[in-house]
C-alpha cells in the first residue's frame, strides 16, 4: 500500500531534480542562519551558491555528532525558538543527549512520513495498532502514532513495559499492527507462552520493528513465533526520529528511504569517500526539508549498503541493506571486524539455541577474547553433557568459519539472560579501551 502515489513511484530524473533543488535551499538557509554551518561552509571553501547538482554534495563537509554536542541544547536550530514547537533527545548513552526541535511544519512532515511508513507495512483504516515504542523524549511512540491516526488507523498509545498488561491488551482488543524493538516482540511472544497463550492466535498481521540491529535469521524467527509479517524500520532522532525508511510488506527486501525528505549516502568511515551502489559503508543523510534542525552530509555511524533498482511493490526510492551496525561501536577482535548481528544470524541457524544472547569482550594478557554466552530451550538443556559440548563445539566452529574469529561459546540455561523492554544490550565490553 502506498501512501503517497506521486513521490514514491517517481523515475529517477525527477526525484534528483526535487532533491538539487531542495539541497541548494536548506544549505543556502543553514548558512545564513546557524553559525556553526557557516564557519564549517567557510573553511572547507564551499557556499551554498555553487550547488549545480547532486554531485556537487561531496564537497560539503560532514556533521558528527560531536558537532551536535559542541552546540547543545540549541545551538543548531535554524529557526527561532518562539517557532518550535516540540523539543526530543536522543537515547545516546555517552554524554549530553542530542537535542532535536520540531517546528510544526516539522510536526506536518513527520506526521507524512510515518504515514508512508505504516502504509508500506499495510497499515490503513480499520487496523489498529498496538504501539508499544516509548513516548516522551525520544521520538519512537510519537512518531508511530502521528503516522497510524494519519492514515485512519485505531492506536493504542501502551507505550513499553508492564508486559501481562500488554498480553491482556492484545488478547482482549484484537489489535492487528504490532510496533515494537525486534527484541521485546520476542520477549512478548515468550510471554505470552508463559502465561498459557499462543501469540499466533491473536489478530496482528504485521508488525514494525526497528531501534537496533536486527538479522534476517531474527525475522524469520518472530514470524515464526508470532504469525505475523516482520518488517524493519529505520529512523534516528537527529534526521526526525522514525520515518526515514521502511521495508515494505509486498517485498521486505531492503527498507526504502523517503528520499525527497532525506538524501543518502554510502562513505567509507575511514577516508569519508563516496561508495558506490551495493558497497558496504558507513550511511551519511543530508535534511532536504526539516526546518527548525536541519542537518548536511550527519555521519549516522550506521554501517549498511543502498540500491536503487525500483522495488516490485512500486516504488522507485532507493533501498536500504539491514543495519550490519555501526562503525564506532563496531567490535575488533584481534583485528576482525565483529559486529554483533553477524553473530546473530549464525545462531539463530542453529537448533536449539534461542534468540536470546550476549557477546563479553574481555583482554587477557594483552590478547582480545569473546565470549559467546547463549541460551538454549528446555530440551537441550537437560540433554546429557556431552551433547551439551557437542552443540557449544558446533557453534564455536561456524562463528570461526564464518567471521574468522574464535570465540568461547558458553551455553546458559533459558531465561537467564536478562530481557529488555526496549534496545536489547548483546555487548559487554571488558576491556578498558
Amino acid at each position: 500500500m502506498i501512501f503517497d502515489q506521486e513521490f514514491e513511484t517517481l523515475p529517477r530524473e525527477g526525484l534528483e531534480a526535487i532533491q538539487v533543488r531542495r539541497l541548494r535551499a536548506v544549505a543556502e538557509r543553514l548558512y545564513h542562519t546557524v553559525p556553526f554551518y557557516k564557519k564549517h561552509f567557510d573553511e572547507a571553501g564551499v557556499r551554498p551558491e555553487s550547488i549545480k547538482s547532486l554531485e556537487d554534495l561531496k564537497r560539503l563537509p560532514f556533521t558528527e555528532k560531536q558537532h551536535l554536542r559542541d552546540n547543545y541544547p540549541f545551538g543548531m536550530f535554524a529557526t527561532p525558538m518562539d517557532q518550535v514547537v516540540r523539543i526530543h533527545v536522543s537515547s545516546g548513552t555517552t554524554g549530553k543527549p542530542t537535542v532535536v526541535g520540531y517546528t510544526k511544519g516539522d510536526i506536518n512532515t513527520w506526521s507524512e512520513l510515518m504515514a508512508r511508513t505504516v502504509s508500506a507495512a499495510g497499515c490503513g483504516p480499520g487496523d489498529i495498532v498496538h504501539n508499544a515504542y516509548g513516548y516522551g523524549l525520544f521520538t519512537g511512540g510519537l512518531g508511530f502514532h502521528y503516522g497510524a491516526e494519519r492514515v485512519g488507523a485505531a492506536v493504542i498509545p501502551i507505550s513499553g513495559g508492564q508486559t501481562q498488561r500488554q498480553l491482556m491488551v492484545m488478547s482482549d482488543f484484537g489489535p492487528t499492527i504490532l510496533t515494537c524493538t525486534p527484541s521485546y516482540a520476542l520477549y512478548l511472544a515468550e510471554a505470552a507462552g508463559d502465561a498459557g497463550m499462543d501469540f499466533k492466535s491473536f489478530k496482528f498481521k504485521a508488525g514494525i520493528f526497528g531501534a537496533e540491529p536486527w538479522s534476517e535469521e531474527m525475522r524469520q524467527d518472530i514470524e515464526a513465533k508470532m504469525g505475523l509479517k516482520a518488517m524493519d524500520i529505520y529512523g534516528l532522532s537527529e534526521m526526525i526520529g522514525p520515518g526515514v525508511s521502511v521495508e515494505c510488506i509486498e517485498a521486505q527486501s531492503g527498507l526504502h528511504v523517503f528520499e525527497d525528505h532525506f538524501l543518502p549516502e554510502i562513505i567509507d568511515p575511514d577516508t569519508g569517500e563516496n561508495l558506490a551502489p551495493g558497497e558496504v559503508g558507513e550511511l551519511v543523510f543530508t535534511t532536504l526539508t526539516k526546518e527548525a534542525f536541519p542537518l548536511i552530509r550527519y555521519r549516522t555511524r550506521d554501517i549498511t549498503t543502498l540500491r536503487y533498482e525500483p522495488c516490485v511493490c512500486g516504488r522507485t526510492l532507493a533501498r536500504m541493506g539491514k543495519i550490519m551496525g555501526r562503525s564506532d561501536d563496531m567490535l575488533i577482535i584481534r583485528g576482525v571486524n565483529v559486529f554483533p548481528s553477524q553473530v546473530e544470524a549464525v545462531l539463530m541457524d542453529v537448533k536449539g539455541v534461542e534468540p536470546h544472547y550476549l557477546l563479553v569482550v574481555a583482554r587477557e594478557k594483552q590478547l582480545d577474547t569473546l565470549e559467546v554466552q547463549v541460551e538454549v530451550n528446555e530440551a537441550i538443556f537437560t540433554d546429557e553433557v556431552k551433547g551439551l559440548q557437542s552443540l557449544e563445539n558446533d557453534i564455536h566452529k561456524r562463528i570461526k568459519d564464518m567471521l574468522g574469529v574464535s570465540a568461547k561459546v558458553r551455553l546458559v540455561e533459558p531465561k537467564s539472560i536478562q530481557r529488555s523492554q526496549g534496545k536489547a544490550q548483546r555487548v559487554i565490553d571488558k576491556r578498558n579501551l
